[in-house]
C-alpha cells in the first residue's frame, strides 16, 4: 500500500454552479405567461363539449339578439349595485 492517496475530489465542485439571479422584469413576464397559460387552460377545459363555455357560445350562437339582451339586463343589474 502506497502512503500517496489522493483526496477525493468535491462533489458539486463545477457541476453545480450557482444560478444567476434573475431581474424582477425577467421575474414578472415569467409570472405573467405562466398566469396567461393556466386562464388559457382554464379557458380550453370549459370550451369542451358539455361544459359552461360551450352551452354559453352555442346559446349565443343560436339567439344572438336574445343572448345580447341579457347580457345587457345583467350589466345594468351589476351596475347598479355598486
Amino acid at each position: 500500500m502506497s502512503d500517496d492517496a489522493q483526496p477525493p475530489p468535491f462533489v458539486y465542485e463545477g457541476l453545480d454552479p450557482a444560478p444567476e439571479p434573475k431581474s424582477t422584469v425577467e421575474e414578472v413576464s415569467e409570472a405573467v405567461k405562466g398566469t396567461v397559460r393556466h386562464m388559457s387552460d382554464a379557458i380550453d377545459a370549459g370550451r369542451k363539449p358539455g361544459m359552461p363555455l360551450s352551452i354559453l357560445s352555442n346559446i349565443a350562437r343560436e339567439a344572438p339578439l336574445g343572448s345580447l339582451l341579457v347580457a345587457f339586463l345583467l350589466g345594468i343589474a351589476v351596475a347598479r349595485r355598486r
